[in-house]
């Protein structure tokens, strides 16, 4: 791949104080971001703690031909964070008795033509462990014998809750939204967004075009980082399920570990990973998108969400280098979670 013809490096921020009892977090972010560099950051980065913001800051810019400088409330398209929103809408339906887990989807979909309708279960769209690869294919593995990360799973889901709820995934989508007071997030169907910045791939200054074409459900939502810091209040809070609905979205669940290409063995539940390791509980996602890399964690024993969004993609034929500053960053967070509770 080409160097990359983005040499810049503008900054619009706010600060408050820092992480936990770390006194020296923010100046150890900006010394990350701030380092010299022919791939620098430009996105924007929200931490916050029991609602209250510690440390938000946008750096470069929203176009890269105009030289728009970025501002804290433009959206970005969030790839996989999308997948929550949907797992949510799911068992919100399945907290209304609207339908079953465990079930075949055949009583959902009933035109579906392939045999495995009649063995695949919402809990295996939900995980990861259906084997569908096409809808008018048969599986790639027998349906709870393995995991495959899909796309096409939360696709289905969302139709199934388009019949189960009699409303369209957008308007569904909308409601939840407004529940949570996400002025700024949207299904990219209803065209209503305003801000969407434009993504770009290391080494081209001409913005991608694909950006929005994954299924919505799965990874083509549009957010902010305030917006996505709601969510996790929200969400987390206990304000959209019950607890024990909660509970089961939390809970890692039989069969559902990838070997993920950035974090290596990853648990998962519904729609969001689970990270215990070191003695830290971590909930949350990673997003990817033509031109955009995000990501959206959160600490339930600190109350702490971390949101980073970039709408300049590098070195996208490895992973772990194209969410370098978001890997750095969380390892950072997650040392100063460690250090300031008790580990139980």
């Amino acid at each position: 791949m080409s160097k990359p013809v983005i040499y810049f490096f503008t900054l619009i921020f706010k600060t408050t104080f820092a992480f936990g009892q770390e006194p020296n977090i923010a100046s150890k972010i900006d010394s990350i971001i701030s380092a010299k560099t022919s791939k620098p950051f430009n996105g924007t980065i929200l931490i916050s703690q029991n609602g209250q913001v510690k440390y938000s800051k946008t750096f470069g810019y929203s176009n890269l031909k105009n030289k728009t400088p970025l501002k804290q409330d433009d959206q970005f398209v969030i790839g996989s964070i999308s997948k929550q929103f949907t797992a949510v809408l799911v068992l919100q339906e399945f907290e209304k008795g609207h339908l079953k887990l465990d079930i075949p989807i055949r009583n959902y979909l009933p035109e579906l033509t392939q045999s495995w309708a009649d063995t695949i279960t919402i809990h295996q769209l939900l995980t990861h462990t259906h084997g569908i690869m096409q809808r008018d294919k048969p599986l790639a593995f027998e349906a709870g014998t393995q995991f495959a990360y899909s796309q096409i799973g939360y696709n289905l889901l969302a139709t199934i809750i388009e019949r189960t709820s009699k409303k369209s995934f957008a308007t569904l989508s909308t409601e939840l939204f407004k529940k949570c007071k996400m002025q700024n997030t949207f299904n990219p169907d209803l065209h209503k967004h305003k801000n969407l910045v434009s993504g770009y791939t290391e080494g081209n200054v001409t913005e991608e075009k694909e950006s929005l074409q994954n299924y919505v459900a799965a990874g083509s939502f549009i957010s902010t980082a305030t917006d996505l810091t709601l969510w996790d209040e929200n969400l987390f809070g206990g304000k959209l399920l019950k607890d024990e609905i909660l509970k089961l979205m939390e809970t890692k669940q039989k069969g559902a570990t990838r070997k993920h290409p950035i974090f290596g063995l990853t648990d998962y539940g519904y729609g969001i990973t689970i990270d215990k390791k070191e003695g830290v509980l971590q909930y949350g996602q990673t997003g990817f998108a033509p031109g955009f890399v995000s990501s959206n964690f959160y600490f339930p024993e600190s109350k702490t969400s971390f949101v980073i969004l970039e709408n300049v993609a590098y070195d996208t034929d490895d992973l772990k280098k194209t969410f370098r500053y978001q890997t750095e960053i969380l390892k950072m967070l997650r040392e100063s979670d460690l250090k300031n509770k008790s580990i139980r």
